[in-house]
Formats: structure tokens, C-alpha cells, sequence
């Protein structure tokens, strides 16, 4: 049987050219000229983890070159957070486990992360441990970017808000690069104002709203639509249009655009201001990366939450509507039976609301309800629900007064918030209210007794005069039901 190592044409000399490799040519290499072409790095530590050699890979791999790492211990090298698992992987090597394919990170020598494969065996003869690192830093960032892709993705489809949204999405960019310092800034564009409904910052709390002509980082990563990394080495680069302030702290900012189908919507901001913090080219590559699938996740959230107020929410008055109403005072009647407290109707109706719309039109008819609802929310506490059941009829839940008369009074709250004149465009008009109160349990101990009679008695309050409050009697819920909750009986400006 022939030797295939010593015959055959599938042999190549170095030069390319078929040849015969005979043992004498091996041996003509030195193993030292064989590690120096590796372009894995070979290294020998001793056991408290010191460098003994490394081979010149390290420097391409690590940033060091031989000459500055011999002597220094090898897990000072190692990412944080990763010393204890590469701690724990160095003692079982030198129980004579054989090391294949663990993986840590490290630091190298301009403060960037390196991702490392590892193959390592203990040389007990020599009591050193020897290992072959391999650079799979560039298969980490693809992974990375796929991971964070899925991330994104998911946490679109299972958020609950805009706020868990940006929770998860700070938490995803978080595992990629330093994120201490991450915001998320919102563009509208009908105002041309940004705000800033996510911003965790260890130096400055959430900037106001503002125009975004008034921060100058911010207009030229949305209006230009650029991703802007600022850092030391390049502010002098930035267009002159961008002007910074002479307080601006970050060493390091880096911002990326967000964009939908409908346009700009945004930025995602990191910022750092150490340089353990910094950021470089490669981590803006992966931030534009994921920017797309980030915009689009927010993006849809926002059009969630804006059919969900559609459909829960009065779209003249922006007040609960009825099937929101109903839905809160089911469960607030609920929680009166279990603790055993009261809680209150107020139904108030409009007095001649309808000749506003006659002689002043339908537009002021809905500017009128506009006012009405910001007055009746600036008389109740923050705590009452006050909603627009259609019409020019409103109701006021209230929940935790336990005083007999708290209804009452908060009626008269109303009615005297109503006799100052609304201002509708010049218009100086004044408009009074009829309003019912019904009370449980003296008033009923269902929601269509109770909004029946808190009808009923605001309907005596009109048929009296108008501009007052009627309370229902405290017998009433004892007679025949009324029937199910009104259907608004004034719907000429019904949403």
C-alpha cells in the first residue's frame, strides 16, 4: 500500500507547483514558524492564569502585541462579567478536563469586546495550561443582530404600551452595546416638537418637550434622516449646520433615526460618558440595524393604542365614551360591594344646548362640548371618571366618598364652575347644566338602577327649571326596574 504522504498528485508544495512531501521537508519548518502563521492565537499561561508566550495572532485578535501582555495575568483581560465562568473553566482544565468550545469575551486594547472561542488543555509537565483562541467576534455580531431582530419582534407583538414597549427595546439594545443612557425620542410631525417618553439617564433627567429645531443633535438625525456618532475624534467632523452646546456632556452620543411608512417618528439616543462607554462605527452599523425593526415595532404599537382609544374614547371631547363608562362602573360597583363603600352618579344634561347649535352652527355646538368637558374634568378630583355618554349628555363617576352629601356637593361644584361664560371663539355664551345624582346602595345595587335614576332625576331638574341638581328618592330602586341605561336622548352632536 502506497503512502498518500508520500505519493500522489493531489501533493502541493508551498509554491503551489505538485510535488512529493517528504519528511525531511516537514521537518525543515520550525513549529515556531508554523504557530507564527496561525492566524488563531496559541498562548501559554501558568496556572494563577500569567501570559508565558503568546503568538503574534494575539495582537490582531486582542489589540496587544506579545511584548506588552507576557508577564500580565490573563483574566484581567477578560470581560467583567465574564471572570467567573472563565475562572471556573481554567480550574477544571487544570483537572485535566479538555477544553473545546467555550466562549467568554474580552476587552482588547482600545476598549472594544472580542468574543473567543476557546481550545484548551492542561501540559502538567511543564504545569502550564496551553489554549488556541479563535476570533468569532464577527459571527457574535451577526448572531446578535438576528437575536435582537426576533427580540424586537416579539416584544411588538406581546407589549401591552408604549412604555413596555420602550422597556423591552432598551433591554434588547442593552445586550448588544452599553446602554445605561438610552432614550427614545418621539417626533410629531404636525408640531414639529419632540418629546421624550423614555429616558434613563444617570446624569440628567427627561428633557420637556421641545422643538426640534432646538436641539440641533437631534434635527439632524430626524429631519436629515443621518445616524450621528459623536465622539471625541469627531465633532470637529460634524456639518456646520450641527451646532453643539458648550455644556454638552457626552463624550460619546450616538443616535439613530427611526423610520415609518408614515414618515419620521423618531430617534433612538446612547449616550456614554466614560470611556468605558464609547461607541464606535461597528456598534452604529448595529444600532442602524435594528432601527428599522424598532420603528416598525413602535410604530405599530402606536396605531394599537390609537384604535384602542377610538374605540374606548369620545372622538370630539376625548372623554371615556359609553362602553368605557360602563366598563368602569362595573367595576367600581364592584369594589363598593367588597369594601362596602358608596359610590355616586352624576348625570348632567345641557340646559337649550340645542339652540347653540341653531343659531351658532355645529361647529361652535362642538367647541361648546370641548369646553364643557375640560370644565367638568377641572371640577371633579383626578380620581372620578367623567365621560360623554352622547349628545350633550355627560356623567360623572364618583368612588370613595363616604359622607351622604359628598354627591351633592360635588354637583354643586359643577353648577357653580358653569356660571362663568364660555369663551367659543369671541362668542361670549353662557350655558347652565341639569344634573341628577344617584347614589349606591341607597339608589339601587345594579348599573341600570343606577344610571335610571340618576336620569330620572336629572330629567325633574330640567322639568323644573333647569341649572340645578335633583337627587333621586332613596326609595326609587325599590319599585320596577327603569330598563336599561338611556341612549342619549339629544344626539344632535352625538360622536
Amino acid at each position: 500500500m502506497s503512502d498518500p504522504y508520500r505519493t500522489g498528485a493531489a501533493q502541493w508544495a508551498f509554491d503551489g507547483s505538485p510535488s512529493i512531501c517528504t519528511p525531511r521537508l516537514m521537518h525543515s519548518i520550525s513549529s515556531l514558524n508554523v504557530v507564527d502563521l496561525l492566524l488563531d492565537a496559541v498562548c501559554i499561561v501558568e496556572p494563577d492564569s500569567t501570559i508565558v508566550f503568546v503568538s503574534p495572532a494575539f495582537e490582531r485578535i486582542f489589540g496587544y502585541a506579545p511584548q506588552e501582555v507576557v508577564g500580565r495575568r490573563m483574566l484581567d483581560l477578560v470581560h467583567p462579567d465574564d471572570r467567573p465562568s472563565t475562572a471556573q473553566q481554567a480550574r477544571n482544565i487544570m483537572d485535566g478536563e479538555l477544553q473545546l468550545q467555550f466562549e467568554n469575551r474580552y476587552l482588547r486594547k482600545d476598549g472594544t469586546m472580542a468574543h473567543i472561542r476557546w481550545t484548551a488543555r492542561y501540559v502538567p509537565e511543564r504545569n502550564v495550561r496551553l489554549a488556541v483562541a479563535h476570533d468569532i467576534t464577527e459571527r457574535k455580531f451577526t448572531e446578535s443582530k438576528q437575536e435582537a431582530i426576533y427580540a424586537i419582534s416579539e416584544a411588538a407583538h406581546t407589549a401591552q404600551s408604549l412604555e413596555t414597549l420602550f422597556e423591552r427595546i432598551h433591554q434588547i439594545i442593552g445586550r448588544l452595546l452599553p446602554a445605561t443612557n438610552f432614550a427614545v425620542a418621539l417626533y410629531d410631525l404636525q408640531h414639529d416638537r419632540l418629546s421624550f417618553p423614555y429616558h434613563v439617564n444617570e446624569r440628567h433627567p427627561a428633557p420637556a418637550p421641545l422643538a426640534l429645531s432646538d436641539d440641533a443633535l437631534f434635527a439632524e438625525v430626524i429631519r436629515h434622516g443621518n445616524t450621528l456618532l459623536l465622539t471625541p475624534e469627531t465633532r470637529a467632523t460634524l456639518p456646520s449646520r450641527v451646532t453643539l452646546p458648550a455644556d454638552h456632556a457626552p463624550l460619546y452620543w450616538l443616535g439613530v433615526p427611526l423610520h415609518s411608512q408614515a414618515g419620521p417618528i423618531g430617534a433612538l439616543v446612547l449616550q456614554g460618558y466614560t470611556e468605558q462607554a464609547r461607541y464606535t462605527d461597528k456598534d452604529k452599523e448595529l444600532l442602524q440595524f435594528v432601527s428599522t425593526q424598532v420603528a416598525a415595532a413602535i410604530y405599530r404599537q402606536q396605531m394599537h393604542e390609537r384604535l384602542q382609544h377610538m374605540a374606548q374614547y369620545d372622538q370630539l371631547t376625548h372623554l371615556p365614551n359609553r362602553q368605557l363608562f360602563l366598563d368602569r362602573l362595573k367595576t367600581a360597583l364592584a369594589r363598593a360591594r367588597r369594601d362596602d363603600k358608596r359610590l355616586s352618579l352624576l348625570f348632567i344634561d345641557l340646559d337649550r344646548f340645542k339652540e347653540v347649535n341653531d343659531t351658532l352652527g355645529h361647529a361652535m355646538g362642538d367647541l361648546l362640548l370641548q369646553r364643557v368637558a375640560q370644565r367638568l374634568l377641572e371640577s371633579v378630583r383626578g380620581t372620578d371618571t367623567v365621560a360623554r355618554l352622547g349628545g350633550d349628555e355627560f356623567v360623572v363617576l364618583l368612588e370613595g366618598g363616604q359622607a351622604s352629601g359628598h354627591a351633592s356637593a360635588a354637583a354643586e361644584k359643577i353648577l357653580g364652575a358653569f356660571s362663568h361664560p364660555f369663551d367659543l371663539e369671541g362668542h361670549r355664551l353662557r350655558i347652565q347644566p341639569s344634573i341628577g345624582v344617584a347614589t349606591y346602595p341607597e339608589h339601587g345595587g345594579e348599573i341600570h338602577h343606577l344610571l335610571g335614576h340618576a336620569d330620572e332625576a336629572m330629567y325633574l331638574s330640567k322639568r323644573s327649571g333647569g341649572n340645578q341638581v335633583r337627587t333621586a328618592h332613596a326609595s326609587a330602586w325599590t319599585k320596577a326596574s327603569v330598563g336599561a341605561p338611556v341612549q342619549g336622548r339629544h344626539n344632535t352632536n352625538a360622536p
